[in-house]
C-alpha cells in the first residue's frame, strides 16, 4: 500500500538523519521534496500546500532545530500532520444508531467494487455481532443480482431475491418489509452504477434515498484513479450527500491522492478501506495507523487484529513448541496465513522490516500457498509428523500425487526447516532471537 510514497518518504527522512544537526534551509529543502512526492502521488494540490504549511510552522521552530534528534522530531510532526489530514487520531465509525432495521446505502460507479464491498460489509458486521440483509436495487442488471446472492450465500448472510420486472422502488420498500418481519438489524442496499455520473443515476439514487432514510450513504471508490476518485467522491456528494466513502483496491501500490485528499476536499471521511479480493479483506480506517503505513513506521495493531480475525472462527490453536512442530502444524499456520493477506503485506505493518524489501524476498503468493498446502496432502500421516523420514523416493511419490515437482516439494521443507528456526530463535531469545535472525542494517 503507498509503495511508492513511502520510499520517496523513507529517502527523504535518511537524508534528514544522515546530517544531525538539521539548518533551516536544511529542513525547506526537505519539505520542498516531500511536496514534489505528494503531488507525484496525485495527492490535490491545496492538500499538498496545507500540509506542507502545517509542518512549516511547527518544525522550523528553535525547540525543533535545537533538539538532540531533530530529525525524529521531525519525523514526528509530519506523521502527525498527515494524521490530522487523513481525519485525525479517531476512526470514523458508522452511525449504527436509531431504530431497527436501519439502512446503509452503498453508492458509486461500475468496476469500484460496490457489490463486492456490500459484502464485505455484512461480513464484518456479522462478525461484530449484528444480522445483516444484503438488498440489491440494480434491476439493469440481473448478474449484479446473482452475484451478490452468491456471496451471501458464502459469507452465511440472507439476501433479498428480486423478481423479474421489480422496479428499484419496490425493491427498497419489499425487501424492508422483509427484513422488518425476520428481525434483521442492518440492511446493505447496493444500488446500481453507471459508467459516469449522470442526471438518471442521481435522480433515481435521491428517490432512494428519501424512501430509505439510511443512517450511512457511503461512496465506494476506486483508490487507484487518484484525483478521479476525490472528484467522483465530491461529485456525489454535492447531487445525494454522502456520509463517508469506503476506498478499494488499496492492497496495490495505490496512489495515495484519494486516501489524502477526500476529507479535506470534500469534508466527508474514510471510513473503510478494500485491501483485496478476499471477503474478509475490509479494514476500518485508521488515520494515524494510515500515515504509519505511508510513513513506513509500520502497523502493528492492524497485524494483530489481522491475526486475531483469522483465528476468531477457528478452534483454539496453542502454539506448539519448536521441537513438537509438524507439518501438520505448517499447514494450519499457512490457512491462517491466507486468510490475514500477503506474506509481504504483513512483514511491512512491522515497524524496521520496510529495510529488508531489497534485502529478502517477502513475496508469497496465495498460489503458492496452495500448492504447498496440496504437498502436504499428499504425505501419509507418519511423514508429515516426521518429515526426517521423507526420502528420495518419497518425494517423487508427493510431488506425483500433489501434481507439483520434486523441486517445489524440497522448497516446501526448506520452508518448513526456517520456520520451525524461527520459532526456536523466539521461544529461546524472545525479541533479542528474533534480531538475531534479520540482516545487519
Amino acid at each position: 500500500m503507498f509503495e511508492s510514497l513511502s520510499e520517496k518518504f523513507e529517502k527523504i527522512f535518511r537524508k534528514l538523519r544522515g546530517r544531525g544537526i538539521l539548518t533551516e534551509s536544511d529542513l525547506k529543502a526537505a519539505l520542498k521534496e516531500v511536496k514534489f512526492a505528494l503531488l507525484e502521488a496525485d495527492v490535490h494540490y491545496k492538500v499538498a500546500k496545507e500540509f506542507i504549511k502545517g509542518i512549516e510552522e511547527r518544525a522550523l521552530g528553535k525547540e525543533v532545530l535545537r533538539s538532540l534528534t531533530p530529525a525524529q522530531q521531525v519525523m514526528k510532526i509530519v506523521h502527525e500532520e498527515m494524521t490530522r489530514i487523513l481525519g485525525g487520531d479517531s476512526p470514523a465509525t458508522l452511525d449504527l444508531s436509531g431504530p431497527r432495521p436501519m439502512a446503509l446505502m452503498l453508492v458509486g460507479l461500475q468496476g469500484s467494487g460496490k457489490t463486492t464491498t456490500a459484502a464485505k460489509l455484512a461480513l464484518h458486521l456479522r462478525r461484530r455481532g449484528r444480522r445483516p440483509y444484503l438488498v440489491p436495487v440494480d434491476p439493469y442488471r440481473p448478474a449484479a443480482a446473482e452475484q451478490l446472492r452468491r456471496l451471501a450465500a458464502s459469507i452465511e448472510v440472507d439476501c433479498y431475491l428480486p423478481q423479474e420486472g421489480e422496479a428499484s422502488q419496490e425493491i427498497v420498500q419489499n425487501a424492508k418489509a422483509l427484513a422488518q418481519k425476520a428481525g434483521f438489524d442492518v440492511m446493505i442496499f447496493d444500488t446500481a452504477g453507471r459508467l459516469h455520473i449522470d442526471e438518471g443515476l442521481m435522480r433515481e439514487l435521491v428517490e432512494i434515498k428519501e424512501m430509505l432514510h439510511p443512517r450511512e450513504v457511503l461512496l465506494v471508490a476506486d483508490a487507484m484513479t487518484g484525483q478521479d476518485a476525490v472528484n467522483l467522491a465530491k461529485g456525489f456528494n454535492d447531487s445525494l450527500g454522502i456520509t463517508g466513502v469506503i476506498l478499494t483496491k488499496m492492497e496495490g501500490d495505490a496512489r495515495a491522492g484519494a486516501a489524502l485528499s477526500i476529507l479535506q476536499v470534500t469534508g466527508r471521511p474514510i471510513k473503510f478501506i478494500g485491501t483485496g479480493e478476499r471477503l474478509e479483506a475490509l479494514e476500518v480506517f485508521h488515520p494515524s495507523r494510515i500515515a504509519s503505513r505511508i510513513l513506513g513506521m509500520g502497523d502493528l495493531m492492524t497485524l494483530i487484529e489481522r491475526a486475531e480475525a483469522a483465528y476468531r472462527e477457528e478452534e483454539e490453536v496453542k502454539a506448539p513448541r519448536y521441537e513438537e512442530f509438524t507439518l501438520e502444524d505448517f499447514r494450519k499456520h499457512l490457512r491462517y496465513l491466507r486468510k490475514m493477506g500477503s506474506l509481504e503485506e504483513l512483514l511491512k505493518m512491522i515497524p524496521g522490516l520496510g529495510r529488508l524489501r531489497g534485502a529478502v524476498s517477502l513475496s508469497l503468493s496465495e498460489r503458492e500457498i496452495i500448492h504447498m498446502e496440496a504437498i502436504i496432502n499428499s504425505m501419509t500421516k507418519d511423514e508429515r509428523r516426521r518429515p526426517s523420514i521423507i526420502n528420495g523416493s518419497r518425494r517423487r511419490r508427493i510431488a506425483r500425487g500433489s501434481g507439483t515437482s520434486v523441486q517445489e516439494v524440497n522448497r516446501l521443507l526448506r520452508q518448513y526447516e526456517m520456520t520451525k528456526k524461527l520459532l526456536r530463535q523466539l521461544q529461546r531469545g524472545g525479541r533479542r532471537g528474533l534480531l538475531g535472525l534479520l540482516p545487519s542494517a
